[in-house]
């Protein structure tokens, strides 16, 4: 299929100092939970999106020495020559497609603890650690500003011999120590390096000359930099100082990555910001430069793509999230087949693999961070195994990835749902406030289904062990997905709460099915217990808030949606809540409810306190819905007369979790169909330390 012409313009080369990208599509630096500990995974992840065509990769962040040590978060490390092994490993893997390759060299500060290293911090002024950390680093005297200088300048010498050709200066995100220097915030300084702009831009100066001079004969210079960071006259404002800062510096880099700051702010979830959102922060800069410019916005749109560079707010299409949702977007705009881009939803649960130091997974490309360890590929899969027809029982997330992936494969596929409308959990929860792009999940794979004729879709079609053994599939996945408890047991309660059961408890499914009115008076103060933690609680919340009830959210954890702390956007959702009126009890457990009144307790003293709750809606923990699974399980003795080899759980239906874990339970029953399997191996690569015999 020939590209649309209209597209053209994103695929003309861009030079960047000495060297030339092949065209406008280029993946800015991001963390994924791998860096130093797997550089093999990270390798093969890295070379997937070259050869999906992004024409820029970039590592995550990169420490430069022992002293800005951010363990146990696992970034990338270029301490000494030790570490360039495994980066030549991400080089060699992106040049194999001819992409360029990016490292962004990081020196953190006081955002550096040093638990690994167990040195002294430093920093712009004396301050204490910014993640809560019990140390403080200390200020930069003459001494460690001439060190810093060669640190860095050491790392892009050793980043130029790893194979590298474009070498970051950054000062982006407050969280490299250039924009410290810079921040009045973090710098109270009075010596040249204080004080007035033109002395905090001192030291950005000079370390962007120093690294020229050191290594831009062959590689390009770029600086990521942080226009605004979104807190108004007590921060970096487009208009003021991030504007101020480009015209100073303008032509002195080979590349400009602009963005907002902090992190939250640059990779802010859909549910909170839209495609293109920075543009506003952004659009000024190129008016002051002629250097390339590139910029993020969690664009997946080749249209829109087109428009910010014709309309010169960037010469380059940043992108983390998209590329990791599909590392073959490039390609399918360049071959004519944009509507098979994979988009991205922006749920961040890539970002929750970097908090919790282990390699990212992507709700919407189950393959992401499997490309070493499992072998997986984003768009090749292996031909069928056998001539096994499939029947997948189940039209949400698991059993349409599954269905989709199976009929790549070439197995003839019947999928079946009770429902009219196919997705399962995906469709009810796309309705919730500011998940709508959540239902692109559903959308994406009905799309590619319908384009394979051995995939066979059926709509409102509840089916019963016995007709399961009448179909005729020599395999069954049961993807029935699960449901939501109403009686209050979960992580706090092992047990069901009392007074419960003969009041109208309500759950995330009834108020998702449109049951909750039937079940519940629409006056009265509500009360969400929330002991999921994740984003069920607080949106419920927020739904009721907006329609003008009086909202209570209580919840064991210390504050509502805890682990959205994983995905960026936990301050967002406190912030809304409490901008609503929703009032916030934390560190409480349930103890019993009457007609009219909820007793919460204190989870550390026990001390019980009684609130209105005229409706309560528990998000607690999820029960599989397994009942045909079992039934077809206690027939087993007929299956061999049914024709039936394996009936297997994925999704929620085998554990509840995330959407994403559900899309991956589906993908990998449609890898290991017709595979043998040893319970006893583990099924996939692992990267182990080399231990050397004392």
């Amino acid at each position: 299929m020939a590209r649309d012409p209209r597209y053209d313009i994103l695929f003309e080369p861009v030079k960047i100092g000495p060297v030339a990208a092949r065209n406008r599509f280029y993946q800015v630096p991001h963390c994924n939970g791998m860096g130093y500990r797997y550089p093999m995974s990270l390798a093969a992840m890295r070379g997937v999106k070259a050869e999906g065509g992004w024409a820029v990769i970039s590592t995550e962040e990169t420490e430069i020495h022992h002293t800005t040590d951010i363990a146990p978060y696992l970034e990338g490390r270029i301490w000494d020559d030790q570490d360039l092994p495994a980066l030549q490993k991400m080089t060699e893997a992106v040049h194999e497609h001819h992409s360029l390759a990016a490292i962004e060299l990081c020196y953190n500060g006081h955002y550096a603890a040093n638990n690994y290293s167990r040195e002294v911090g430093l920093a712009p002024s004396h301050q204490a650690h910014a993640y809560g950390e019990p140390t403080s680093a200390r200020a930069l005297d003459k001494a460690d500003l001439g060190n810093l200088r060669r640190w860095h300048r050491n790392a892009a010498i050793r980043s130029k011999r790893a194979g590298f050709d474009i070498v970051y200066v950054y000062a982006g995100h407050d969280l490299g120590i250039f924009q410290h220097f810079l921040s009045r915030r973090h710098n109270h300084r009075t010596d040249e390096y204080g004080g007035s702009l033109e002395n905090r831009v001192r030291l950005l100066r000079e370390v962007i000359e120093d690294t020229k001079e050191a290594i831009g004969d062959r590689c390009g210079i770029a600086v990521r930099l942080a226009v605004d960071e979104l807190l108004g006259t007590d921060g970096i404002e487009h208009q003021g100082e991030g504007h101020d800062v480009i015209a100073m510096l303008a032509e002195l880099p080979d590349l400009w990555d602009v963005n907002v700051s902090a992190w939250p702010n640059d990779s802010a979830t859909a549910r909170f910001c839209e495609e293109g959102f920075q543009e506003p922060y952004i659009k000024f800069v190129k008016s002051l430069t002629t250097k390339p410019v590139v910029g993020v916005g969690r664009y997946t749109s080749p249209d829109s793509m087109v428009r910010v560079i014709k309309s010169g707010i960037m010469d380059m299409i940043g992108a983390a999230r998209p590329s990791i949702a599909d590392p073959f977007l490039p390609k399918k705009i360049e071959e004519g087949r944009p509507d098979d881009i994979r988009e991205c939803i922006g749920c961040n649960i890539c970002v929750s693999g970097d908090y919790s130091m282990v390699p990212m997974r992507c709700t919407q490309n189950p393959t992401m961070g499997e490309e070493w360890r499992r072998g997986w590929h984003p768009e090749t899969i292996a031909a069928k195994a056998s001539q096994e027809r499939v029947l997948i029982v189940g039209a949400g997330p698991a059993g349409l990835e599954a269905a989709r992936a199976l009929g790549q494969r070439g197995y003839e596929v019947s999928l079946s749902d009770a429902n009219r409308e196919p997705g399962g959990r995906v469709t009810l929860e796309a309705r919730l406030p500011g998940l709508t792009t959540w239902g692109r999940v559903r959308d994406w794979r009905l799309g590619q289904i319908a384009k394979l004729p051995n995939v066979e879709l059926y709509r409102s079609s509840t089916l019963t062990a016995e007709y399961v053994l009448a179909f005729g599939s020599g395999h069954v996945a049961v993807a029935t997905g699960c449901h939501w408890r109403n009686d209050g047991v979960g992580r706090t309660h092992h047990a069901p709460v009392p007074g419960l059961a003969p009041f109208a408890t309500l759950t995330p499914d009834d108020v998702l099915s449109g049951a909750a009115a039937s079940k519940a008076t629409r006056t009265g103060p509500v009360v969400i217990f929330d002991d999921d933690h994740y984003y069920m609680g607080g949106i419920l919340a927020e739904m009721f808030a907006k329609m003008g009830r009086p909202t209570t959210l209580v919840t064991p954890a210390a504050e509502a949606s805890v682990w959205t702390h994983k995905t960026i956007e936990h301050e967002r959702i406190q912030t809304r809540l409490l901008e609503l009126g929703v009032t916030i009890r934390a560190h409480r457990k349930l103890v019993c409810r009457t007609a009219d009144a909820l007793d919460i307790a204190c989870v550390f003293t026990g001390r019980v306190e009684t609130i209105d709750c005229r409706t309560l809606i528990t998000v607690t923990s999820r029960l599989p819905e397994e009942a045909l699974y079992q039934a077809l399980m206690t027939r087993k003795a007929d299956w061999q007369e049914a024709g039936i080899k394996s009936v297997t759980r994925i999704g929620d239906c085998a554990g509840p979790g995330t959407i994403a874990a559900a899309v991956f339970s589906g993908h990998r029953y449609a890898r290991d169909l017709d595979a043998p399997f040893d319970p006893d191996v583990v099924p996939f690569k692992r990267e182990r330390i080399e231990v050397t015999p004392s």
